[in-house]
């Protein structure tokens, strides 16, 4: 199979296999087979190229030409397929839980949460796999309109009412932001392909670099940087295996990987480096990493706790794109890995809690471990990756970020990564010390009648603690695509 019909059939799979899920209504145990096959497929297709990219190759095919220089277009490039192996291997581990979760806690609309479970992959490898801002622009909008079903999933006036502030914040930001920047850019350089060093060189001033990037920033919504982020903790009202789409999968990865795609393809790192124009973007992201830190740290709610965050260590790859050294946009690409492994563990933990205890918050959990060691031993490892812990991903990513940080002497962002570990511990340690450490209640609410959650949920939430660690050992893959991204 040639390398063009790879890509074009990785962007088919989802959608043969969300129409067959459909068509699977009746039988519960087929459509979830269905689920599972898709999702493997679609990684050995996303696995089959990768060793052309590793190899210096950008395999690209055009579907579609509206007009010349204008075009439906596909190109995979070193981040593309990181996200695109991300995106892929996550689903697989997501359908498994998936399947634990819907059923013990007898959800309605099952096929529905499924088919949208499958066109948002399908999205997500169209965004992955951009190969202009026009396709990514067209992709990132279908990911939006094809999450809104899963974040109303419950149908309830609090689920529509989340479902509203998602979907306006979401496309009001990418159409009265992020569009015009798009049509901008179009205008100044003529076109929209991505390419290495940029397409803006010598096109545009240095204020006007500015103000366009602002707009790309702040128009891609699903990156959460302040004060575009609301959205997110208001989408936490949809089940377990929904928040673990938007926080790890492919929502607010598609949203971190478009920002560090345009700053190196768009505007081209050296381009910019040392223009006073976006030297603004260092501090509205070291803001974003502060301030939602401190909420969760006050936040008792625990999928509330984790969406902040998330708000948090997404706007660490922002920063790390906005310290435009060759360092930081390789720990940029390898946070979005790290924190994809360990935010969806985190995730998947917070969901077996509920489903086997019943429990929602932070001062509900004190002896759990005891009754759930695996999903509580699995949430120890996630809440490691996000502190930067070794033997976690997390480390690793955190450490290339301070790296570029302390090279170009940008103290302010060394400050940002050191509070902000400091407040990752201060609202993860104490979960886990309630847990493990902490006595239950002795009035009858405590964890003595229940044990681990269906063992779906376990198994995936421990391969996803697996690979936060193993990740650690052996970060080859990642860490050579992202060093080829940035050119070292």
């Amino acid at each position: 199979m040639t390398p063009a019909a790879t890509i074009l059939l990785a962007l088919a799979v989802p959608l043969i296999g969300a129409a067959l899920i459909a068509a699977a209504h009746r039988a519960p145990n087929v459509r979830e087979t269905i689920t599972l096959v898709t999702a493997g497929i679609l990684f050995l297709l996303a696995a089959s190229l990768t060793p052309l990219v590793l190899a210096g190759e950008r395999p690209e095919v055009t579907l579609l030409e509206m007009m010349p220089g204008l075009a439906l277009k596909f190109k995979v490039e070193p981040l593309g397929m990181l996200f695109g192996l991300i995106a892929s291997g996550l689903w697989i581990v997501n359908s498994l839980y998936s399947i634990g979760y819907m059923r013990a806690n007898n959800e309605k609309h099952q096929t529905r949460f499924y088919v949208c479970f499958a066109g948002a992959l399908a999205s997500a490898v169209g965004i992955a796999f951009a190969g202009n801002l026009l396709t990514l622009f067209l992709f990132y909008e279908a990911l939006t309109l094809i999450t809104y079903p899963l974040v109303t999933h419950a149908g309830t006036e609090d689920a529509r009412r989340s479902g509203r502030i998602y979907l306006g914040m979401l496309i009001g930001t990418s159409t009265v932001f992020l569009l015009v920047g798009i049509v901008w850019t179009w205008q100044l350089a003529g076109t929209l392909e991505f390419a290495v060093g940029g397409i803006l060189k010598g096109r545009a001033s240095n204020a006007m670099l500015g103000v366009l990037l602002a707009l790309f920033i702040f128009g891609i919504g699903k990156a959460a940087v302040m004060p575009f982020h609301r959205w997110l903790p208001a989408a936490m009202v949809a089940p377990t295996p929904v928040s673990a789409l938007l926080h790890a999968v492919a929502v607010v990865k598609a949203g971190v990987f478009s920002v560090v795609k345009i700053v190196v393809y768009v505007f081209g790192v050296e381009e910019i480096s040392g223009l006073r124009s976006v030297d603004w973007l260092p501090f509205i992201s070291g803001f974003t990493i502060i301030a939602a830190s401190i909420v969760a740290l006050r936040s008792d709610n625990l999928k509330r706790r984790l969406a902040y965050s998330t708000v948090s260590q997404l706007s660490y790859v922002v920063l790390a794109a906005a310290l435009l050294t060759p360092l930081s946009i390789v720990g940029a690409a390898l946070h979005i890995a790290a924190h994809a492994l360990g935010k969806i563990t985190l995730f998947f933990a917070a969901g077996a809690i509920y489903t086997a205890a019943h429990k929602t918050e932070v001062s509900q959990l004190a002896g759990i471990g005891r009754r759930m060691p695996w999903t509580m031993g699995a949430f120890a490892v996630g809440a490691l990756s996000m502190i930067g812990l070794p033997p976690a991903a997390g480390f690793i990513s955190k450490w290339y970020i301070l790296q570029g940080a302390m090279g170009t002497e940008q103290w302010n962002a060394v400050f940002v990564i050191i509070a902000s570990t400091l407040l990752n511990a201060g609202y993860f340690l104490p979960i886990i010390y309630r847990a493990f450490f902490v006595a239950p209640p002795a009035d009858g609410h405590g964890h003595h009648a229940h044990g681990e959650a269906p063992w779906p949920m376990v198994a995936a939430l421990t391969l996803t603690a697996l690979g936060t660690v193993a990740l650690f050992f052996f970060p080859e893959v990642p860490l050579e695509l992202a060093r080829q991204l940035a050119g070292v």
